[in-house]
C-alpha cells in the first residue's frame, strides 16, 4: 500500500516550530504537491516523511503501518533530492545499481558480501548477478539512459542526471516516491521537458508521490491535488482548478498564479449578486459573503479590455482606467492599469498585426460576476 497519512504532525528546532499541527491524507497512486515558499515547511516535512527528521510530534502511516520509528531504509520510499546525491566515480549503472547492492548486501552471508563490496569498489573488480543488470538496464531503457550507461555521471548533461536519480529511486521499486525540488537545477526549457517526462513515469508506474516545490507552474502542471504551505501549517488543499478558481485566503490567491486584490466593502445584494464598494470601484460578485470587509480578487485573464468608446451594451462591471504600462509578451499582452488607488494587472489574447495600447490612453474594462472572487 502507498496511501501516506500525516496526523498532527510538528516539528522543532531549538524552540522554534518549522511545523504546526500539519495533516495530509495522500492516496494511493496520487501525484501530490507540496507547494509554498522557501521556509515554509514543504521540504521539512518530506523530511519527516522520508525518516530523516524525527518529528516532535504527530504520526505519520505508509499504507496501514505507522513509521514514526522505522529508519529511513526500512519505510519503502524512493528519493530524489535536490542535488540529486549522485556518485561522480561511479558511472551512471553503478549509480542506479547502488541501491540494489546495498540491499543484497544486508541480506547476504560474509561470502557473499565480499563480491559485493568489490563490485561497490569498482565494477571491473565484482560482477553483477544477472537479475541485477537485467533490473538496472530496464528501468535506464525506461527512462531513456540505456545507452549511457557505462558513462560517468559528471558527463552528463543536468536533465540526464536528474533521469540517474530518478532512475536509483524507481529501481527500488518503492511504495512511495519523494522528489524535492528536483526541476529546480534546470533551464525553463528542459524544466518543462522533465516535467512531462515525470508525469509520464509516475502515471504508468501508478506510484504514489510526493513533490516539493516553490514552483506553482510545476504544482498546479504535474500534480492530482496540491497543499500550499506557509509559516509551517497547510493552508489549503485541493486540485490545481480548487486552489486557482476558489482560494481560501489572499496569500493563496496572490502565490497560486497573479492576482488583482481590492479591499472593498458589501453595501448591499441585488438579485442575488453582491454589491462591493472600494476607493474608485463597485463591482457585482455572484459569490456572497459573511463578512461586510472583504479582499476583492480578480484574475488578469478574466478583465476585458475596451477603448473608451468600443464597449458593448451588455458589459458587466464597468471600470475605467488608464494605461501606465504596456508589455508584449508574445502570445498575450500584458497592460498596467492604474485605477484610483490600485494598479490591475490586465493580461489580454494577442493576435498578429492587432495595434497594442499604449502607455496614457484611457480605457475600460469589465469583469463577469461569477468572476469577481470574494475572499
Amino acid at each position: 500500500m502507498g496511501s501516506v497519512k500525516v496526523d498532527q504532525l510538528t516539528k522543532e528546532f531549538a524552540g522554534v516550530k518549522a511545523l504546526n499541527n500539519v495533516n495530509l491524507d495522500i492516496q494511493e497512486g496520487e501525484f501530490f504537491a507540496l507547494l509554498g515558499p522557501s521556509g515554509c515547511g514543504k521540504t521539512t516535512t518530506m523530511r519527516c516523511i522520508a525518516g530523516f527528521e524525527q518529528p516532535t510530534t504527530g504520526t505519520i502511516l505508509i499504507g496501514d503501518k505507522a513509521v514514526n520509528k522505522i529508519p529511513p531504509n526500512r519505510r519503502n520510499c524512493g528519493m530524489v533530492f535536490q542535488s540529486y546525491a549522485l556518485f561522480p566515480h561511479m558511472n551512471v549503472f553503478e549509480n542506479v545499481a547502488y541501491s540494489l547492492n546495498i540491499k543484497q548486501l544486508n541480506s547476504s552471508n560474509v561470502i557473499s558480501q565480499a563480491g559485493i563490496y568489490l563490485r561497490l569498489l569498482n565494477r571491473k573488480f565484482g560482477k553483477y548477478p544477472k537479475d541485477i543488470e537485467k533490473k538496472v538496464m530496464e528501468i535506464l531503457e525506461y527512462v531513456e539512459l540505456d545507452r549511457y550507461a557505462t558513462r560517468l555521471t559528471s558527463e552528463l548533461s543536468g536533465g540526464q542526471q536528474q533521469r540517474v536519480a530518478l532512475a536509483r529511486a524507481l529501481v527500488m521499486e518503492p511504495a512511495v516516491l519523494l522528489m524535492d525540488e528536483p526541476l529546480s537545477n534546470l533551464d525553463q526549457k528542459l524544466r518543462h521537458s522533465m516535467r512531462n517526462t515525470i508525469r509520464r513515469i509516475q502515471q504508468d508506474l501508478g506510484i504514489t508521490t510526493i513533490f516539493v516545490t516553490h514552483d506553482q507552474e510545476e504544482a498546479m502542471s504535474m500534480a492530482d491535488r496540491v497543499a500550499v504551505m506557509d509559516h509551517g501549517e497547510v493552508m489549503q488543499i485541493g486540485t490545481p482548478t480548487d486552489l486557482y478558481s476558489r482560494p481560501a485566503t489572499p496569500f493563496i490567491a496572490n502565490f497560486v498564479g497573479t492576482s488583482n486584490m481590492l479591499k472593498g466593502t458589501v453595501v448591499d445584494e441585488v438579485d442575488g449578486l453582491s454589491i462591493i464598494k472600494g476607493d474608485g470601484f463597485q463591482l457585482r460578485s455572484s459569490q456572497t459573503s459573511t463578512k461586510k470587509e472583504v479582499d476583492v480578487i480578480i484574475r488578469p485573464e478574466n478583465i476585458k479590455v475596451y477603448k473608451a468608446d468600443r464597449v458593448p451594451s451588455d458589459a458587466s462591471n464597468l471600470l475605467e482606467g488608464d494605461i501606465v504600462v504596456s508589455t508584449y509578451l508574445g502570445s498575450i499582452v500584458r497592460y498596467d492599469v492604474q485605477i484610483g488607488n490600485y494598479q490591475l494587472v490586465v493580461d489580454t489574447t494577442y493576435s498578429s498585426g492587432e495595434s497594442i495600447l499604449a502607455a496614457g490612453e484611457k480605457i475600460k474594462m469589465s469583469i463577469e460576476p461569477e468572476r469577481v472572487l470574494l475572499i
